[in-house]
């Protein structure tokens, strides 16, 4: 059994997504003694102040019941007009809202996958943005953004990629060490 427990999410809807795809790899990445979780966003409706103040709808209430559980996230983060995708910011704006914000002080990592020659890289700076306000505990490095994602996964959206899978196994150890760290502090 794991004694760290993380939460994947992908900021794609995409069957088949590169970001859900290297999400998946970094489960298979985890360090002993911890596990990552993926939780589908696809059922969290757009946001609206009337309808959050008759409650949270049951996808968004299960959400942030899972960050709040986990010991810290792992964000997939496509790169949509130099910035997170829609449905990931929808996401992150729903789980926030008060009471009670869940990622206050969570440890968070970010990996992105793009086709383009930056991998996501600046869908990463906003996120790490959003995360600031929301006072999320960032992994630095080693940072993950696969450039070039049609070519660095199978058909079957496997990681095929060495050193892309080198990246997200450092990446986890680093969010599991970083993790520990702020759990002594």
């Amino acid at each position: 059994m794991a004694d760290l427990r993380f939460l994947g999410i992908s900021g794609s809807l995409r069957k088949g997504s590169f970001n859900s795809a290297a999400l998946r790899a970094a489960a298979g990445l985890m360090p002993a003694g911890a596990s990552l979780e993926i939780f589908d966003i696809s059922a969290i409706p757009l946001y609206n102040e009337d309808v959050k103040v008759q409650g949270f709808p049951e996808p968004v209430q299960k959400l942030r019941e899972k960050i709040a559980q986990a010991d810290g996230l792992v964000f997939a983060t496509p790169e949509y007009n130099y910035s997170v995708s829609g449905v990931l910011k929808n996401a992150i704006d729903w789980a926030s809202r008060p009471p009670e914000q869940p990622f206050n002080d969570k440890p968070v990592a970010i990996v992105s996958a793009a086709p383009g020659l930056f991998g996501g890289t600046r869908a990463q700076h906003n996120l790490r943005q959003m995360g600031i306000f929301l006072n999320m505990r960032f992994v630095n490095k080693p940072e993950v953004s696969i450039a070039g994602s049609a070519s660095k996964f199978d058909a079957d959206g496997t990681l095929t990629d060495e050193t892309a899978k080198g990246l997200i196994k450092d990446l986890m150890a680093e969010l599991v060490t970083w993790t520990r760290r702020l759990k002594k502090a």
